[in-house]
């Protein structure tokens, strides 16, 4: 008969990490930005130099878009999508039956990795899509320091 290690905390450990892997792939933002209406889709993909996001956002105005960074090195995109008119009547006096449309206010939030320079980001909003470019820092380059020996 041989003997084996116990080890009462390996299928804790294991939980732990499918749970916290599980968390990261969950998506707050569609949950809490669905009760108000209007989420915009987000494609972020990156290259050697640049990490670019981009957001599908018809319908709105670029006066009513932010694009911020806060402290924490998170980038914000905030905005509004309104409704044409403040009742469900239209120009003409016809009443909406249907409205399918999705309209309010939206947040989504991106934590930045910490090779972006937040110092040079640049946004553009064109035909429903914004486009925000951060730029990659150069990596910094290991620093060898010679000591001499007494």
């Amino acid at each position: 008969m041989s003997l084996v290690k116990f080890e009462p905390f390996r299928n804790l450990n294991q939980l732990s990490r499918r749970m916290n892997s599980m968390m990261n792939e969950f998506d707050t933002d569609a949950v809490f930005n669905s009760r108000n209406g209007f989420n915009p889709t987000v494609d972020v993909h990156e290259d050697e130099k640049n990490i670019t996001i981009e957001a599908e956002i018809p319908g709105v105005k670029k006066e009513d878009i932010k694009v911020s960074v806060n402290d924490e090195n998170v980038l914000v995109l905030k905005g509004s999508k309104n409704r044409e008119t403040k009742t469900e009547d239209t120009k003409d006096g016809a009443t909406y039956l249907r409205v399918e449309r999705n309209f309010g206010e939206f947040t989504r939030s991106f934590v930045l990795p910490d090779n972006v320079n937040t110092d040079s980001i640049d946004a553009e909003f064109k035909d429903g899509l914004l486009k925000v470019v951060l730029e990659k820092k150069e990596p910094a380059k290991p620093k060898e320091l010679e000591v001499s020996i007494k």
